[in-house]
């Protein structure tokens, strides 16, 4: 577990850049626009008015990044998030079929267009809508998690 992104820890940058330069990668297009200051990006992406959260590729992945609307949206503090297995964001009915979504991710390496229920700590449901999922790569290009950015849902 990190501390949560903040100017002290230039808001999380190494892994915002793994993020940002992940999602270039497989879609060909820029979750922010670029700028020549990657703590100033990693702040931007921390401020976005768009979810954007990862996790990594252990057996159960753990969320290692969720920006300020995300632990809005999920109702969590950063330690409550970066210790939540991302599985756990799903109600026990809805995570197969996030699973095959991930799995189709993890072959593919992108998807857009993903819609799936999610249920904050509280228990308040929501369904994003017109998610993109990616695979993280490391500078070596190795797989090393995946992530999802929306800008758009619904509470049920």
């Amino acid at each position: 577990m990190s501390d949560p992104p903040s100017e002290a820890n230039g808001f999380l940058f190494p892994q915002v850049e793994m993020l940002l330069r992940s999602f270039a990668h497989w879609s060909h297009r820029e979750l922010l626009p670029p700028s020549r200051d990657l703590i100033a990006d990693a702040r931007r992406l921390y401020e976005a008015p768009f979810v954007v959260v990862s996790h990594g590729t252990e057996a159960d992945p753990v969320f290692n990044y969720g920006n300020a609307l995300a632990l809005e949206l999920f109702e969590l503090t950063w330690d409550a998030f970066s210790e939540l297995p991302s599985r756990r964001s799903a109600e026990p009915i809805n995570q197969q079929q996030r699973t095959l979504f991930l799995q189709r991710v993890a072959r593919d390496g992108y998807l857009e267009g993903y819609e799936g229920v999610r249920i904050s700590s509280t228990g308040r449901r929501f369904r994003i809508l017109g998610a993109v999922l990616w695979n993280l790569l490391d500078a070596e290009g190795r797989i090393s998690g995946q992530a999802a950015s929306f800008a758009r849902w619904e509470y049920l």
